[in-house]
């Protein structure tokens, strides 16, 4: 049987969700081995090129208009202020710089023409350039390709059935719509969600059981672990536990084997350890740098620092899931060491 499938059934991906964490972590490491270099991992930069002031009112979100948080509202940053801020995620070893506006949907105006100069602008520089603006048109799709969009994110966030406790002002279907558009203009798809949001395990699997049932899984599937912040409905949740993170990473690696799992928000709060089971599992993506959007994030540094720790290498730009290599063709002295001399 194949590993990639679009036919999951509940009752499969909660056998797999709820496998004994040793068992669930092994097959996670053996299927990400199977598809991918376990010693490569994505680093991809987030910057908030639009902050606030959003009508929304996703519960965890402190950029919605309706909550009273620390962010402060400020206008679609300048062009060339952009590309200096890409042009340091690239020399700090970043090769996807993903860039993010707090809007509902895009509107066909200046705003969008300027973040269609930034993707031609990022494109340029040899990076992957990723964009999350809220929804799309096909039609506005379409531009963001002809510009040079490499990939676009859009997170489900949570399940059909958990989502109008946490969203009120789109629908779920809203959702997979742009997802939809995105994919007809050969865009790579980035979406996944939110964990701690007081949703169930039924939910989370639903989740990934809505984007591995896609009829392509999405290239790249971030996983975050909420960072409450104050202010905002969802304040108050307790912090996810890192066996949680693992399960989500391990099971959408399993029912996705190709894409990259992002471990993206939450990661500030885990130590090297935990960050290492997560790559074990299956996660072969992180965001880097000392701010996503608008939580912390841990300082780069500190990632070269576990990256050495941990043998782990930037996955290069561009680089399509080929084939894995079978380790047993490579003279042993190649890959013995792991250091590149």
């Amino acid at each position: 049987m194949s590993d990639i499938r679009n036919n999951w059934t509940r009752e499969e991906a909660e056998a797999i969700y709820n496998l004994p964490m040793m068992e669930l972590l092994y097959q996670g490491a053996t299927m990400h081995r199977k598809y991918s270099d376990p010693s490569e991992v994505q680093v991809c930069t987030l910057l908030s090129i639009k902050t606030g002031g959003c009508p929304e009112d996703c519960a965890y979100c402190p950029q919605a208009a309706r909550y009273h948080t620390d962010v402060k509202v400020e206008k679609l940053m300048p062009v060339n202020e952009v590309m200096k801020a890409a042009l340091e995620a690239k020399e700090s070893g970043s090769t996807r710089f993903c860039m993010g506006a707090a809007w509902r949907e895009v509107r066909d105006n200046k705003d969008f023409d300027r973040v269609l100069d930034m993707v031609k602008g990022v494109s340029s520089m040899g990076m992957e350039v990723c964009c999350t603006l809220g929804m799309l048109t096909a039609e506005q799709a379409e531009k963001l390709q002809n510009a040079g969009l490499y990939a676009y994110n859009h997170n489900l966030d949570t399940s059909e059935e958990h989502y109008d406790k946490i969203i009120s002002t789109r629908t779920y279907d809203d959702r997979i719509e742009t997802l939809e558009n995105v994919r007809k203009a050969k865009i790579s798809v980035c979406s996944g969600g939110i964990i701690g949001m007081g949703e169930k395990d039924a939910d989370r699997v639903g989740m990934l059981l809505t984007l591995a049932n896609l009829p392509e899984h999405p290239e790249s599937v971030p996983v975050n672990a909420l960072v409450p912040v104050e202010g905002t409905p969802l304040e108050n949740q307790p912090k996810v536990p890192v066996w949680d993170m693992i399960r989500m990473i391990a099971t959408a690696r399993i029912m996705m084997p190709k894409a990259m799992v992002r471990l993206s928000a939450g990661r500030v709060r885990m130590t090297v350890e935990e960050q290492a089971l997560c790559f074990m599992a299956g996660a072969n993506s992180i965001f880097a740098g000392d701010k996503l959007l608008t939580t912390p994030n841990p300082e780069v540094n500190e990632d070269k620092v576990m990256f050495q720790i941990l043998n782990l290498k930037p996955r290069a730009p561009f680089k399509a899931n080929e084939a894995p290599v079978d380790i047993q063709q490579i003279p042993q002295h190649e890959h013995a060491c792991g250091h590149s001399h």
